[in-house]
């Protein structure tokens, strides 16, 4: 009490005020040195350990800036190559070694089995974000894990690790599906897209045109690039300068660093364009998934619809077209053209849509699931909020069908039967949490 009332006695003009010089003012000056002192080596200390001692997942505020971490938990060793070079092993004549970001990722999963399968090396890299339950994540890795597939934990944003993978193997190919997804939750985390829509994607991009030889790249766009755009179905030659959501920003963004980096280095850069992926281990985060989960627990789930009581359409693509559409961008990406980041002629840039070519109300999503669940949806019609959304998504598939033989064949209710039949025998009809 006696400090806040010196304080307090300081006038808010202290040229003004002349402070009388006493041993006891003297005193005070060198005891608070003293304390000054003593709480700087302090705090200090405390920087030090929180920086060099601790893990990087034990600081809450970087956690809730990005979710994403810096540091790898460990790397590194005899044991750790040597699992690193058996799962990259190509095991056919003409396979490819392909380091797969996002592994345990909805696509990444399914893109790496679909790999392995065929005899081609895989490596996954992923950094088990908490974007959504991570128990599902594992879940996936321990899948990846039966069909022969190691996943490095690891960030796209560590320049050194991604530098020590290629200097274990020399992959032929990346597929780079490590991203923030959500177009939704950009409203409450937006660094969260910078750091690994932007920042990482540039990271992996110096890394490639860095090493040699260097590899072909596939990475996943978003059909959200066209944006507000009007004109269907969504052609590749469209405008895709009308973002409405952050997520769709960072997915313009990539599309232009891409050509930046295929320009300068003579990276070859296939960039695919999904059309809301569905399907078994898909995304808590997506209306198919949750909108099942509410529907068994007996919830209100919320179908909105455009001004003017208009539609709300998606162009639903069940994850397995989606894997045959990212192996055949794989199969037919040139080399890049660059050694040691020096490009040395032209190289492949490419942009293709990956969709359905057929959009469905999400009324009618939800009519198929009540059918496939037996349970009685309680429908909340709402209206479309300013969040990011759009009212319709439709892809003009003609130039993947063309160039990479792309040709979608599950219907909706096809893929959605096939999704509840994972769902009800992963989560135990309800039983168990689906968060």
């Amino acid at each position: 009490m006696s400090q806040m009332k010196h304080i307090d006695s300081i006038p808010s003009t202290p040229g003004k005020f002349k402070m009388e010089k006493s041993p006891y003012n003297r005193l005070r000056v060198h005891f608070s040195l003293a304390k000054l002192t003593f709480w700087s080596f302090v705090f200090l200390g405390l920087i030090f350990v929180f920086f060099y001692r601790s893990p990087a997942s034990s600081s809450p505020v970087s956690s809730d800036l990005s979710r994403r971490s810096l540091r790898t938990s460990s790397y590194g060793g005899p044991a750790w190559e040597k699992r690193i070079k058996a799962s990259a092993k190509v095991r056919s004549r003409n396979g490819i070694s392909v380091l797969v970001t996002g592994a345990a990722g909805f696509v990444g999963t399914h893109v790496s089995v679909a790999l392995k399968r065929r005899g081609d090396g895989v490596l996954g890299l992923d950094n088990f974000n908490d974007y959504y339950d991570p128990s599902l994540k594992r879940a996936r890795q321990a899948l990846l894990e039966r069909t022969g597939v190691y996943i490095v934990e690891g960030d796209i944003n560590d320049a050194t690790l991604l530098k020590k993978l290629f200097d274990i193997v020399p992959f032929t190919h990346v597929m780079h599906l490590a991203a923030q997804a959500g177009v939704r939750y950009a409203m409450e985390n937006p660094g969260s897209y910078v750091h690994s829509n932007i920042a990482g994607l540039v990271n992996v991009l110096e890394i490639c045109k860095s090493v040699n030889p260097q590899p072909a790249i596939v990475w996943a766009s978003s059909s959200s690039v066209y944006g507000l755009n009007t004109k269907v179905p969504f052609s590749e030659r469209d405008r895709t300068d009308q973002p409405a959501s952050l997520y769709a920003a960072t997915k313009k963004a990539g599309e232009e660093i891409a050509h930046t980096y295929n320009h300068i280095y003579g990276l070859s850069l296939t960039g695919l364009r999904f059309f809301t992926v569905y399907g078994p281990w898909g995304r808590p985060d997506m209306a198919y998934f949750f909108f099942t989960r509410d529907i068994l627990k007996g919830k209100s789930i919320p179908i909105f619809e455009a001004a003017n009581h208009g539609t709300v359409a998606r162009d639903f693509t069940y994850v397995d077209d989606i894997v045959k559409g990212c192996l055949a961008a794989l199969d037919t990406a040139e080399k890049s053209t660059g050694s040691g980041g020096k490009k040395k002629g032209p190289a492949q840039l490419r942009v293709f849509n990956l969709g359905n070519t057929s959009p469905v109300p999400v009324s009618d999503l939800v009519s198929i699931l009540e059918r496939l669940l037996k349970v009685k949806a309680k429908r909340l019609v709402m209206k479309l909020p300013r969040n990011g959304d759009v009212q319709f998504t439709h892809a003009n598939i003609s130039s993947a069908q063309r160039e990479l033989g792309y040709k979608p064949s599950t219907d909706l209710q096809t893929g959605l039967k096939k999704f509840v039949r994972w769902y009800l025998n992963y989560y135990g009809n309800g039983k168990k949490s689906a968060q």
